[in-house]
């Protein structure tokens, strides 16, 4: 990791997010011309590796949105989250939640006026979780924090410069078309949205579309094009037995994270997820 930023890190806390897999993850990265990342979320492994070139894609267009303002207008984004952090209490929390209901008003927002909306409450909503209902609405509620870490200025001004010193192209959309063009060479880490391991265990709520059955069997076609076309990828998903069948011709890891987004703690701590890859490591 030399010559690593270590201020460039995740700005927001995102369900399944991989820093504290980065040492099970990194070392399964193999040399690569250009870094792709279909399903970014919260930029652990990107921002934990930062490749000098990269595609990155996630179908949330409020999260993508967070990275192209922090690129482009990051002094605007923070003025905004000063004005949010000097009114933070929770009455201007549920206010500043609910400008997604009128979707007029909404779109009248700027795009800076979006993002610093939505770090704004990741930071002060319960659990840091972003969540959002059938309509799209961000509905996590009031987290209670006494001192919220809501302008990271040190984040966003390390994350301005790596994303404008690297060449980083930044998509919204379906992961499909974030790898068109990709050629061998490339690399590609892949962090879906994970298969349940149980009924209560589902969680897909950052995004009101959902990630089911079929959608794991389409992304594991998609991994079959890229591995005939000789080009590597490594994926990370749930250790369930779906899963574990479904990538059963790849090379298969385990690895234990701590997951905490159950409401009841107690049934919070470390479960079983899995590394799929195609490829010999480096190492």
């Amino acid at each position: 990791m030399a010559g690593k930023n270590p201020l460039v890190s995740p700005i927001l806390k995102w369900v399944g997010g991989k820093r504290q897999l980065l040492d099970s993850i990194v070392p399964l990265i193999p040399e690569y011309s250009t870094y792709y990342e279909p399903f970014v979320g919260g930029g652990a492994v990107l921002f934990g590796t930062q490749p000098k070139k990269a595609v990155i894609n996630d179908s949330n267009e409020e999260l993508m949105n967070v990275y192209r303002v922090i690129k482009e207008d990051p002094e605007e984004l923070i003025a905004k989250l000063k004005e949010h952090q000097e009114k933070n209490c929770e009455p201007y929390f549920y206010e500043v939640r609910s400008l997604d209901r009128d979707k007029d008003a909404y779109r009248s927002l700027t795009r800076v006026e979006k993002a610093a909306r939505i770090i704004y409450l990741n930071k002060t909503c319960y659990n840091g979780l972003f969540r959002v209902n059938s309509s799209g609405e961000f509905n996590s509620p009031w987290g209670r924090y006494k001192k919220p870490n809501i302008v990271n200025e040190e984040t966003i001004h390390a994350l301005c410069q790596y994303l404008n010193k690297g060449k980083i192209t930044i998509l919204c959309g379906d992961y499909r078309e974030a790898l068109k063009g990709i050629r061998k060479g490339a690399f590609v880490y892949f962090d879906p949205p994970y298969m349940p391991i149980s009924a209560s265990a589902s969680f897909t709520g950052y995004t009101a579309a959902g990630f089911g059955p079929q959608e794991q069997k389409a992304l594991k076609e998609q991994c079959d094009r890229l591995t005939k076309r000789g080009i590597k990828f490594l994926l990370s998903n749930s250790a369930c037995p779906f899963i574990e069948d479904l990538y059963r011709d790849y090379k298969i890891e385990y690895v234990s994270a701590k997951r905490a987004i159950n409401a009841n703690p107690e049934k919070r701590g470390a479960i079983e997820e899995v590394l799929v890859r195609n490829y010999e490591p480096d190492r």
